[in-house]
This record gives C-alpha cells, structure tokens and sequence, in this order.
C-alpha cells in the first residue's frame, strides 16, 4: 500500500464478551467478584508462604511464585475486560494493545516454565528425598525462578517486536475482550497467513515442549512413588494430583488457542477467559483445599490475628 494513503492505528476497538446491556451488567458483576477473589486469594497464599516458617520450604517458595504469577496473568487482560462492559465504545491505546501482547506471552511464557521447575521441584523430593534440600537450595530455587522470568521476557518482547512492525493502515476492531496476538496480526494490511503459522509455531514449541516434559516427569514420579511405601505414596500422589490438576487447566487452554487454534470465535472466547481468569481463581483453592500443611497455616495465621485483636 502506498505509503501516502496509508492511515496509521491509533487505537483498536474490542467487540467483547456479550452486545445485550443487561447481559454486560450481570457479567460485570460476576468478572468483579472472581478477579476480587482471584487477587484476594494469591495475596493470602503469599502471605502465609512468607510470614509462616512452617512454610519455608523449596516447594512453597515456588508456590508464592506461581500465586504472584497468576495474579498479574489476570490483572493483565481482566480489569480492561470489567470495565469495558460499563462502555459502549470498548477502545485500546496502540500501546495498551502491544503491552497486553508483551505480558500476555512474557507471563505464560514465565508460567510454563515455573510449572516445569515446580515438577523438578517435586521429583527431587519423592525420588532423592535425602539429597533434596541440598540440591533445592534457596540459591538454586532463585536461579530457576529468574530463568523462568527470562524465558517469558524473551517470549514475549520477540511476539510485541514483530507485532509493532506490522502495517496497521485501517481495520482495528477485535472479536474478543484483549489484543490476543493471532487477532492482533490479521488486522495488518498484509497476508499474515504465514507469519500466524510461524508465530503459532514458536509458542508452540515453548508451550509443547514444557508440556511434554511435565507429562514424562509426573509419570516418572508417579512409577517411582508406586514402588515405596503406601503412606508415602499416598502423600506424594495427593501433592502431584494437586500439581498436575494445575498443569491441565493451564495448559490446554493455551494448546488449543495458539498451537491447535480451532478458529470459533465463541471457544476461543471461552478458552481465553478460562485460562485468564478461571486458572487463576483455581489454583489458590486446590493447592490450599488439598494441602494440609496450607490448611493449619491458614489456622495459625487466624489464630495470630484473632489473639492480636482480642489483646488490643
């Protein structure tokens, strides 16, 4: 296109989750009171993880990680999402638009690393328990938390990079509630067939891989745990279920929207919604509900500040 007629985005417009008014209100109060609880209970996680010694364990050190990962996954794309429903006109800077596609990739990409470190977490503890806080040290712990930060950064500064050098030069209305990506790229004034291919195709190989490798190490723990003790099977089973409900409910939302896109608007809709906010509301409640350790936590720290209270 001649660079001439060329009209630059300023702004892109999201069509949403519902048209009827009635409808935006209702959903406007319930996305309030799960993004409420979804904040509210990551912020209890991490406040118990790092007030109470019971829980300063490698484990739980990575825990309050993926809490604190999984509040700003919602706190991406969610807030815009609620307050668009008061709005007719649902409109997105430029730049607001790249920084939902920067921290949309940068946290999932940081997230499905994490999960792959929390399950090494887990196989050293059930396969090498007496070596386990010597090679789970907190240096150790650090490290492999910063590299799941500098794998999602690079995956997503590489997705908004290209992204800002596409041609925006006149359509930018958007069939969802967030610049998603593969949306983001078919408005250019360009056949994108191939770079959408190519795009899918990288998050492919980060989200696949990470997955393939979850899925071989839960299996390997779970033949190792068969051969031991029942009770200690037992307790390794319940902690791993926890862990790979977790990787289920993020994962394959995000397989079939970016590797397996099945291109119906109202599925990927749904998906996108359920791994954004969903996924975060769930796993505070099972890996509190399911934890035992977590559950007398959550006793001591209600104890403490009824008895601060009762003494003041």
């Amino acid at each position: 296109m001649d660079g001439e007629n060329q009209t630059v985005v300023s702004e892109f417009i999201f069509w949403g989750l519902a048209n009827s008014k009635n409808l935006q209100l209702l959903l406007f109060l319930i996305f309030l009171m799960l993004y409420l609880l979804i904040v509210s209970g990551n912020i209890v996680i991490l406040i118990l993880i790092t007030t109470d010694p019971h829980l300063h364990s490698p484990m739980y050190f990575l825990l309050a990680n993926l809490s604190f990962i999984d509040m700003w996954l919602s706190s991406n794309t969610t807030p815009k999402m609620i307050t668009d429903f008061l709005w007719e006109n649902k409109t997105i800077s430029f730049a607001g638009c790249m920084s939902q596609v920067f921290f949309s990739h940068c946290i999932v990409g940081a997230e499905m690393v994490l999960l792959v470190v929390m399950a090494y977490d887990r196989y050293v503890a059930i396969c090498k328990p007496l070596h386990y806080f010597t090679i789970m040290n907190l240096k150790r712990c650090t490290g492999l938390v910063l590299a799941s930060w500098t794998v999602g950064f690079i995956h997503g500064i590489s997705y908004v990079l290209v992204v800002m050098q596409l041609p925006f030069c006149g359509p930018n209305k958007i069939d969802s509630f967030f610049c998603d990506m593969p949306l983001v790229i078919k408005l250019a004034c360009m056949d994108s067939h191939d770079l959408n291919t190519l795009m899918n195709a990288e998050c492919g190989v980060l989200a696949v891989t990470c997955f393939v490798v979850l899925l071989i190490s839960y299996t390997y723990i779970l033949i190792t745990v068969r051969q031991s003790s029942k009770a200690g099977a037992l307790k390794a089973l319940s902690t791993c279920s926890a862990h790979i409900t977790v990787v289920m409910l993020f994962f394959v939302p995000c397989i079939f929207i970016y590797v397996w896109p099945l291109s119906i608007t109202w599925l990927d809709k749904f998906l996108a919604v359920f791994y954004s906010v969903f996924t975060p509301l769930l796993n505070p409640a099972i890996y509190t509900l399911r934890n035992k350790e977590m559950k007398n936590a959550m006793k001591r720290f209600i104890g403490k500040f009824l008895g601060a209270a009762g003494n003041s």
